[in-house]
């Protein structure tokens, strides 16, 4: 299973939010590449780096903060946040990421976001199911909708995504364990590669989502307050 880091970008500074309120952000780092390349010294090879006051204004903005950390490390980046134009993925490839997640792209221009699944192909675009109480999130988790998660990632499983990332937003940033039954309800209803994100708290969350068959796990808070040490992911690297 892949380690994911995460690193949430607001005024280009290393930030966590809880539940995905803006009013709880708090700032860990000013230099999310210090931050980046501590996660490289340890052999984290994949970065999740999202541009928060992009996915609250709805184009693109930390891209500079993207390119800087694609240029200084070898870490393999899959970007979100603020997606929403033909622009902006461009921008987000120029800028070094390895791959784009969408999210509120995929609910409200479900035509732009399968073509960018037809052009750019499913090894580089990421569906975004973030999710509360079973219904698709949008625009930074400000905004829901009536989408089942569930349905959500079958029918773009069927379109061609293969790789999903399901954030359960009540468990984010909240250091209180992953949502287990979610992954395994949607492992059982689609065969793709699901990244579990929110909610890790210690190792044995990591071991139980492997367990489950997620093919990666992001985390962030965990490290963030000393939680897990990036010593103790070694035995996910090797």
């Amino acid at each position: 299973m892949r380690i994911i880091p995460a690193i949430d970008i607001i005024e280009g500074k290393c930030v966590r939010l809880s539940q995905g309120d803006y009013n709880t952000k708090k700032i860990y780092n000013e230099n999310p590449l210090e931050v980046a390349k501590e996660f490289e010294e340890y052999g984290i090879k994949y970065l999740h780096l999202v541009d928060l006051d992009g996915a609250k204004s709805s184009q693109i903005i930390n891209y500079k903060t993207l390119e800087l950390i694609a240029t200084k490390t070898n870490l393999k980046i899959d970007f979100g946040g603020g997606i929403k134009s033909n622009d902006d993925i461009r921008i987000a490839f120029e800028s070094g990421a390895n791959q784009i997640t969408g999210g509120s792209i995929a609910v409200q221009n479900p035509t732009l976001f399968n073509e960018w699944i037809s052009e750019y192909g499913s090894e580089k675009i990421i569906l975004g199911a973030d999710a509360k109480d079973r219904k698709i999130a949008t625009h930074g988790w400000l905004e829901s909708s009536e989408l089942d998660v569930i349905e959500f990632i079958k029918e773009y499983h069927i379109k061609g995504i293969d790789y999903v990332i399901c954030t359960d937003i009540a468990k984010d940033g909240m250091l209180q364990g992953t949502s287990n039954e979610l992954y395994q309800e949607i492992l059982a209803n689609a065969n793709i590669k699901l990244i579990a994100s929110g909610g890790v708290s210690s190792i044995d969350d990591l071991i139980k989502v492997k367990e489950l068959g997620c093919e990666g796990a992001i985390l962030g808070k965990a490290i963030y307050e000393g939680k897990i040490e990036l010593k103790d992911l070694v035995q996910f690297t090797i």
